[in-house]
């Protein structure tokens, strides 16, 4: 990643990037709001999250439909629609290819079988932040990611959510 998107994405987070090998999306205002982690931290632990939602704007709109209970909804219908429920496990299948695919451009072991994707996949629907994520880095990908997407507000029309700015240049 460049110096300019790691010091956004640290300031997003209020810390240290852990095991962000790129920035898989970006936000409208040009900052990055999803970036791809390597599927093991620094110290060798796995990190099954690929895809790391960074804006804190995007996170607490997303934070306001999880409060709403739609994931208690999208869950329901995970259990009564099979369509629904394959496009799901779909979704899950491609979290797993993409992340053996960075571990191998990485050098690194896959993560083991039966390790868990992200946000409950496949069977459960336990956090909007990860299907988003999901749905930004790969669109097209996740359905849960992009209903929660279309139900958010546009979060980046009030402005970046950090001042990022690097020598010489002016904010």
């Amino acid at each position: 990643m460049e110096e300019r998107d790691v010091a956004a994405v640290q300031a997003q987070l209020g810390r240290e990037i852990r095991g962000a090998a790129e920035v898989a999306h970006r936000c409208p205002c040009g900052l990055p709001d999803v970036i791809e982690t390597a599927p093991y931290l620094e110290d060798g632990s796995p990190f099954p999250t690929l895809y790391y939602l960074t804006c804190p704007k995007a996170a607490s709109a997303i934070g306001t439909l999880e409060e709403r209970g739609e994931m208690r909804r999208m869950q329901e219908r995970l259990a009564e629609d099979p369509e629904l429920a394959a496009r799901y496990l779909a979704a899950h299948e491609d979290y797993k290819a993409r992340r053996d695919k960075a571990a191998e451009a990485a050098g690194m072991p896959l993560l083991p079988e039966g390790m868990q994707t992200a946000g409950g996949m496949p069977e459960r629907v336990k956090c909007l932040h990860a299907l988003v994520g999901h749905e930004l880095a790969a669109p097209g990908t996740n359905p849960f990611g992009r209903e929660a997407l279309d139900e958010l507000p546009e979060w980046w029309r009030s402005g970046p959510c950090v001042d990022v700015m690097m020598d010489g240049e002016l904010p």
